[in-house]
């Protein structure tokens, strides 16, 4: 990974190109593997964030932009809407881990081209790019089943989110939560954003009231 948390790729001929943004290195280097040895699509770069994701586009051409809900300095939604008046023509397919009700519709209604679980097959994942690339919309199997149950709330934090939300609940501040957890305070803020956008929460009282009443902690 680069300083500049991004990485352009040599890229010179005629595919779709496929720029990916997820902070998670092997995720990221997965998908640029499927894709790179599809006959459909190259990757012309990756970036870890949503500093390296502006970078990275304001350097290198894409036709579609496979980008993770969450990230370090923010969330893709937010990322997305930014990119969406940057580059109108981008194709964004969002990457997630978990099926969260409230981000699927939300992302859908801001108007991204797709939905994609990051542990999609390879093909599932060749086909999104063909259909957004086509202009219309694509929707993996998992997310369609996620947008028919009109009473799915089930919220799936990872351990370091559960850990966050632990201190965040018990009162602690974010410097005192980055010295806990051996995190810088910008990369605890970010998380701490990405924490009340998964939940839906607009204050940290609202944060605190939803992990008592869910049991997430």
């Amino acid at each position: 990974m680069g300083t500049d948390n991004y990485q352009l790729s040599d890229f010179n001929f005629q595919l779709i190109r496929v720029a990916i943004v997820d902070d998670h290195t092997m995720v990221a280097e997965g998908f640029e593997r499927i894709i790179n040895t599809s006959g459909l699509a190259g990757v012309i770069g990756k970036a870890y964030s949503i500093a390296g994701c502006l970078t990275m586009l304001a350097q290198s051409e894409a036709d579609v932009l496979l980008l993770d809900v969450s990230l370090p300095d923010g969330n893709g939604i937010d990322l997305f809407l930014k990119i969406k008046s940057l580059y109108p023509d981008l194709k964004v397919v969002m990457l997630t881990s978990h099926s969260e009700l409230h981000i699927i519709k939300r992302a859908l209604d801001c108007g991204v081209a797709g939905f994609i679980m990051k542990n999609a097959a390879a093909e599932v994942i060749i086909e999104g790019i063909r259909t957004v690339t086509s202009g219309e919309r694509f929707l993996c199997e998992e997310t369609q089943r996620v947008l028919k149950k009109r009473n799915f709330q089930t919220i799936l934090l990872s351990r370091r989110e559960q850990e966050l939300l632990r201190l965040i609940v018990a009162g602690k501040k974010n410097m005192e939560i980055a010295d806990s957890m051996n995190l810088s305070y910008e990369t605890i803020k970010g998380y701490r954003k990405n924490l009340m956008f998964k939940l839906n929460a607009s204050n940290t009282a609202e944060l605190v009231r939803m992990a008592i009443e869910q049991h997430l902690v």
